[in-house]
């Protein structure tokens, strides 16, 4: 059983950074992607960014591409995404999440691929 335990996060002004890290535990010999989703009110869960190994392959959804960025610790047990230029649309939960699946490297990021979440951090952007 892998736990997740997710930091940062917060309220920023559009335009703004923010940091969000998360460090897995227990079982983490089973960690092949880390990663990040979020969810909007009355909105589906996207998946943002995924990061395989140490540096790490990444992949973006198209709405992250160019102002975040996903980097991964030596270790492989820490991750932390990076959020650039905020904008009011970005504004969500954010869940930490751990896949150990084979596929995740090489596959969209879908949620049936992450068996394992953290309990979400709000980040809120004004305008």
């Amino acid at each position: 059983q892998v736990h997740l335990v997710e930091s940062g996060g917060g309220s920023v002004e559009a335009g703004g950074s923010l940091t969000l890290s998360c460090a897995a535990t227990d079982d983490t010999f089973s960690v092949v992607c880390m990663g990040w989703f979020r969810q909007a009110p009355g909105k589906d869960r996207e998946g943002v960014a995924s990061i395989y190994g140490s540096p790490g392959r990444a992949l973006y959804a198209d709405s992250a591409k160019g102002r975040f960025t996903i980097s991964r610790d030596s270790d492989e047990n820490t991750v932390h995404l990076r959020m650039n230029s905020l904008k009011p649309d970005d504004t969500a939960t954010y869940y930490c999440v751990v896949s150990t699946s084979a596929r995740c490297p090489f596959s969209p990021m879908k949620p049936e691929l992450y068996s394992y979440w953290g309990q979400g951090t709000q980040v809120t952007v004004s305008s």
